[in-house]
């Protein structure tokens, strides 16, 4: 990035009409959508959650829940007016200057390649479980040579991974949830309805008070990052403003009944306080409960299914935001190259990088990867502010200008923007007081001064050259 240069704030630029191919379907741009979210921190970081609040996780994912739902209609918005392989970095250069730009888009390019390295760790030890003796980097090269293969061709290829990822993922959830319902009513067999005896016994619905769903809450936020790759996605679809439409509207309320109704289930089936809650996960307990045989191996398959899903869909989001960037003059020029509609060098890029931060896991875990980990620990939170200023911020520019471009419109506009913008204050200010994660706040907010500041120079420096230019 050192060689890069950033153009001046006016006139805003986007990487629209770029090279890139046009392969994605809508029905590919709707799993992605929905895909996207549903990880392994669903079926197994939610165990932590749920210890730590107790029945009112449900509570803690539906306020998070309503707080992503503002940043994907604002980013919606944005999305259908412009389309851009960019998504929330072009938004960001438009509206705020290209230092936003840059900043924002080079922080969600970090957090997605270290995210690649955690999945492709995650996975090989998945494997390395099945097959005893085999050493965890051979099956964290055969992830990464597989993704990045698929990355490399046209997108289609990549949409047809991601729609059956997540078109397994989703059936998963849906049985899991089928299920559920089922007992909860006393209706499956072998089984009797709880009640609400898990929901009230044993503490109440705030088992460890106002503390113990301030952790869930910012559990369940982390857990709702990647619902962004869909508008990034969009860029390359047959119908860049309808795809992009179509799947905020119709994402949003199945995610809540994704997140918030599983939790649910799990809380109302199971004592929050059930060892094998946060020893099996939450889903596994579940389905054990249930007395469905082999649990603990139906969730290892299916975690293993949203763990390729998620690093390809992260491979494919840091490429083509690489490429983003590239294009607007804030990144090196090598990456910018496109062939065959495909950013290849920015996938090889962005997979090099993943490389780099499995090594980094294997030779240094308890330093400079567990650094890389504080790092990108609160960067989502910090891309939804940018959301949501830019959002505020070209609102105002469209209704003046192309109000016609308003196919998506943020609700309650400008007053939810602003509720949304205090909502993410508030869940940085939450975890900078929690002592477990205020490390987070730190090394996050390091990564971001040094990239606005980077960012800011460069931009003050092309706008000094261009004006030494003319005259």
């Amino acid at each position: 990035m050192s060689q890069s240069t950033l153009t001046p704030p006016e006139p805003p630029r986007t990487d629209a009409g770029s090279p890139l191919g046009n392969g994605l379907k809508q029905r590919h741009l709707s799993m992605i959508a929905l895909g996207g979210v549903i990880g392994a921190g669903l079926f197994v970081g939610s165990g932590a959650g749920i210890a730590a609040a107790g029945p009112s996780i449900v509570l803690a994912y539906a306020a998070s829940g309503l707080l992503v739902m503002f940043v994907m209609r604002m980013l919606g918005e944005m999305s259908a007016a412009n389309p851009a392989s960019g998504s929330f970095s072009v938004h960001a250069e438009r509206a705020i200057g290209p230092w936003a730009g840059f900043t924002a888009g080079w922080m969600f390019w970090i957090l997605l390649c270290v995210g690649v390295a955690i999945e492709a760790i995650g996975a090989a030890h998945i494997m390395t479980g099945w097959f005893p003796g085999t050493p965890s980097w051979v099956w964290v090269l055969v992830f990464m040579a597989v993704f990045c293969g698929s990355n490399l061709a046209a997108v289609s290829n990549f949409g047809e991974f991601e729609f059956w990822f997540a078109a397994l993922k989703i059936g998963a959830i849906g049985l899991f949830l089928g299920l559920g319902v089922l007992a909860v009513l006393g209706l499956l067999p072998g089984t009797s309805s709880p009640g609400t005896a898990n929901l009230l016994h044993d503490g109440g619905l705030l088992p460890h008070g106002v503390d113990g769903l301030l952790v869930g809450l910012l559990a369940s936020v982390v857990a709702y990052g990647g619902l962004e790759t869909v508008t990034i996605a969009a860029a390359e679809s047959e119908n860049p403003v309808a795809g992009v439409a179509k799947a905020v509207r119709t994402t949003m309320w199945r995610i809540a009944i994704v997140y918030v109704g599983s939790m649910l289930v799990i809380v109302t089936l199971l004592p929050w306080n059930d060892p094998a809650v946060t020893a099996d996960g939450p889903y596994a307990a579940t389905l054990s409960h249930l007395g469905i045989p082999a649990a603990g191996e139906i969730m290892n398959v299916v975690i293993l299914i949203a763990l390729m899903s998620a690093m390809n869909a992260n491979i494919y989001g840091s490429s083509r935001m690489a490429y983003s960037l590239v294009s607007r003059g804030q990144g090196p020029k090598a990456l910018g190259k496109v062939s065959g509609g495909v950013p290849r060098r920015a996938v090889l890029a962005s997979c090099g990088f993943g490389f780099v931060t499995v090594l980094l896991s294997y030779w240094y875990p308890d330093t400079l990867f567990a650094w890389l980990l504080n790092m990108v620990g609160g960067v989502i939170l910090i891309v939804w502010g940018f959301i949501a200023v830019s959002q505020f911020v070209l609102r105002r520019r469209l209704e003046r200008e192309a109000p016609e471009k308003l196919v998506v419109k943020m609700w309650g506009f400008p007053y939810l923007t602003w509720v949304a913008l205090a909502g993410v204050a508030g869940v940085l200010v939450l975890m900078a007081l929690g002592e477990d994660t205020r490390v987070q706040v730190v090394f996050t907010g390091g990564l971001t001064v040094a990239l606005a500041v980077t960012g800011w120079v460069m931009q003050n420096r092309a706008v000094q050259r261009r004006a030494a230019a003319t005259r």
